[in-house]
């Protein structure tokens, strides 16, 4: 058996990138987080850290602006994956940090135009350069969405009126962050995904707003009032909203309004699907992501 990869992820701290350093380590491949070591000082981040080492993950202590400690990183490894978060996104040099939407298949607006609009660019600079590449489209990040059905802040989903951008009709998708990173590191290795997308788009995660909001209405016995934010309107939120809610808002516009999750057909010249390729994978359902909060 071939041995496995040694797979580096920058950006591991992170939101999506502390699911991808455990998911590589256990599946067996050596496994480094470059950190900066003012993170591994920080005490909001020293669980995170500590799980890091139990799960046989290695520290690189390095940061993406300084040079040397990059690229000595990068020289232990025959993988990088980065996870950075999006004010970091211009700044890669490897890699890139892709999860979320599809930057090439998007009718966004700003800010989401601008940060997007960077994820595309840094894609033409890796095929420019002919780096061997994997883009992870993840779309929606199941645990960010879907414990409070997009009412950022709310511990729970609600159980009188929900908010709905758009008339809720578009298909939308949400994968939970552990299958995230499974399927990244099932693709590491993959000779089928190389100079390609990988698109997480598991059968049973594409439903329409609409649809999420009647499994949970299911769930609890109960109809919720439902308040519909038209396109018109979502557009003069987003004007008119501060930073970082229009952001939030911007990329409920493309991903709920213009249904930039599934609004295309993966073609076979640029891209494959993960549950496709990776059938064995048992991905949580929206409908048992849902079940836990009842």
């Amino acid at each position: 058996m071939a041995e496995k990869s040694k797979i580096l992820i920058i950006g591991g701290t992170g939101y999506i990138g502390k699911y991808i350093v455990e998911a590589s380590a256990k599946s067996g491949h050596p496994t480094f987080a470059l950190v900066r070591e003012s993170t591994a000082s920080n005490p909001e981040k020293s669980q995170v850290i500590e799980s890091f080492k139990s799960s046989g993950a290695t520290l690189l202590y390095g940061d993406i602006y300084h040079h040397e400690s990059l690229v000595k990183a990068i020289k232990q490894v025959d993988i990088v994956i980065s996870a950075v978060g999006s004010e970091q996104i211009a700044d890669q040099r490897f890699l890139p940090s892709e999860f979320g939407l599809d930057p090439d298949r998007v009718h966004a607006v700003e800010p989401a135009a601008s940060i997007l609009g960077v994820k595309a660019n840094i894609r033409r600079s890796i095929e420019a350069e002919g780096v061997p590449y994997t883009a992870i489209v993840s779309n929606g990040f199941a645990g960010y969405f879907l414990p409070s059905l997009g009412d950022t802040g709310a511990a729970a989903p609600p159980r009188d009126k929900v908010v709905i951008l758009g008339d809720g009709n578009p298909k939308v998708i949400f994968v939970k962050e552990e299958n995230i990173a499974t399927y990244t590191i099932k693709a590491a290795d993959d000779p089928r995904t190389l100079n390609k997308i990988l698109y997480l788009r598991p059968p049973a995660n594409i439903l329409s707003w609409n649809e999420i909001v009647s499994l949970w209405e299911k769930k609890i016995g109960k109809t919720l009032e439902k308040i519909y934010v038209l396109e018109d309107q979502l557009l003069k939120k987003i004007q008119e909203s501060p930073f970082p809610l229009n952001l939030d808002q911007s990329m409920g516009y493309s991903a709920f309004v213009k249904g930039d999750s599934t609004n295309f057909e993966i073609e076979a010249s640029f891209g494959v699907e993960a549950s496709e390729l990776y059938p064995e994978v048992k991905y949580t359902t929206v409908d048992e992501f849902l079940h836990q909060f009842v």
